[in-house]
């Protein structure tokens, strides 16, 4: 197709097709893949509105686990999902689902979840005229509350849930997810430049956590030259640029 690419990501020669008709990954779902703490091999993980699957294939290179079930809702983007993991012959570990986040369940509870849903409230914001790209941007068909009743019906007591998102709704981050015993146990801002308000914010809850949040030190994208930090260049395996 004529608005398909093939992207490299970096990381032991795997690949992402996206297409620029729909919704393409930025640097909030890189960050959230390498946000996650996954440290045992026996860990499954579920990856809501996972999109082309970007989040799932890092996840899979970068971090100890079993299997990733990625569930998406829409149609064109299961489709390059579906197409990702076998590109990437990830078969074996990353287990593509079309399902609902506001109806999805299985039958055993994992020990991760995984988010980057849509950001901003329906009303607010441009609405884009392509369906696919607005409802991955828009809670249309997906809150903020819906990520939250989810995840705590699909993980183990004391299983954690990672999500990125804005700064402006760290207050619904906080409130709505403690309606679903979700307890936020770090928070880590992002700032494009270190003189700019925040962009984004990686969450961490625990499911029946105790009550105590950690704020870690800030993420900052560029250096006042405008190139990438090192911690941004580590993150992408890049290497710091010299």
């Amino acid at each position: 197709m004529d608005k398909e690419r093939i992207d490299d990501l970096g990381i032991n020669g795997k690949k992402i097709i996206q297409n620029t008709d729909y919704f393409c990954f930025g640097i909030d779902s890189v960050l959230l893949a390498n946000f996650v703490e996954s440290n045992s091999s026996k860990n499954n993980i579920v990856d809501l509105c996972s999109g082309s699957g970007v989040i799932s294939v890092i996840v899979s290179q970068k971090k100890k686990c079993n299997k990733i079930y990625a569930v998406e809702l829409q149609n064109e983007m299961y489709d390059l999902l579906d197409r990702n993991v076998k590109i990437n012959s990830l078969e074996e570990k990353i287990i593509p689902l079309k399902g609902d986040v506001k109806s999805f369940s299985m039958n055993e509870k994992v020990d991760i979840v995984v988010s980057n849903p849509p950001y901003k409230e329906v009303g607010t914001g441009v609405e884009n005229t392509n369906s696919v790209k607005y409802i991955a941007r828009h809670e249309k068909e997906c809150t903020l509350e819906d990520i939250f009743k989810c995840s705590s019906k699909l993980l183990k007591q004391k299983g954690k849930l990672y999500l990125v998102h804005k700064p402006q709704r760290i207050p619904d981050l906080i409130s709505e997810a403690r309606k679903y015993k979700l307890e936020p146990k770090k928070m880590r801002l992002v700032y494009p430049t270190i003189n700019s308000k925040p962009s984004i914010v990686l969450m961490e809850y625990v499911y029946f956590g105790g009550n105590e949040l950690e704020v870690l030190s800030p993420l900052i994208e560029y250096n006042e030259n405008g190139e990438y930090t090192k911690e941004i260049f580590e993150i992408y395996g890049m290497g710091e640029n010299k």
